[in-house]
């Protein structure tokens, strides 16, 4: 699991997302503790031998509830749409075709190149793989902002390892920005490298 937590900048509060799920599974757990005495009683009043295991009324409590609640919002429910434009959060996962821009100190064209971002996100961890013909990079740290004016915009740090037939690569870091459209199916940014690599430029991503 390279998956990392990601910090929300101008969405809505993840602490108050918690508290209503919490609100929620108390209340769905009250509701189906009372479903089953009612059941059980309703059966004995027809002489229908019932009885509720202990442990079954535990399966019902408010913990288990909340971790069945969280669980299915950390995976689906943050992602349909109108759940998502609530949150301020854009739903980024999927493959990305990339073609990218090296430039020079003076803005010059370097060198173009191609690669696919694979990004894995859930309501609370993402992880940003960007694979091209030479190298491979993970990111390790990730924050996204719901700018009213731009768009969403995401911005994360990386860690670059090059193909062992890469000779003349090093392993390097990195930091990219990048601005999606208000449909999230296009998105363009820059890229800086150090720490063993010293170049930057501009990226242009498109779901696949």
């Amino acid at each position: 699991m390279l998956e990392h937590e990601y910090s929300l900048l101008s969405g809505f509060n993840r602490a108050k997302v918690g508290r209503y799920i919490s609100l929620a599974s108390a209340t769905l757990s009250a509701g189906i503790v009372f479903v089953l005495l009612w059941a059980v009683d309703l059966a004995k009043r027809f002489e229908i031998p019932a009885n509720v295991p202990p442990a079954i009324l535990s399966l019902a409590g408010a913990g288990t509830v909340f971790i069945v609640l969280y669980w299915f919002f950390d995976k689906y429910a943050w992602k349909w749409s109108y759940v998502s434009k609530l949150l301020k959060v854009p739903n980024l996962s999927g493959k990305w075709s990339c073609e990218g821009q090296s430039l020079d100190l003076n803005g010059n064209l370097v060198f173009p190149w191609k690669g696919e971002v694979i990004i894995v996100q859930s309501w609370d961890k993402i992880r940003v793989r960007l694979s091209t013909g030479q190298s491979g990079s993970n990111s390790n740290s990730a924050a996204i902002i719901c700018d009213e004016a731009d768009g969403y915009r995401l911005f994360y740090s990386y860690k670059n390892d090059p193909r062992i037939s890469e000779t003349e690569l090093h392993s390097h870091r990195g930091f990219a920005e990048l601005t999606f459209d208000a449909e999230v199916k296009t998105a363009e940014g820059e890229y800086f490298n150090g720490h063993g690599r010293y170049t930057f430029g501009r990226m242009k991503l498109k779901r696949q």
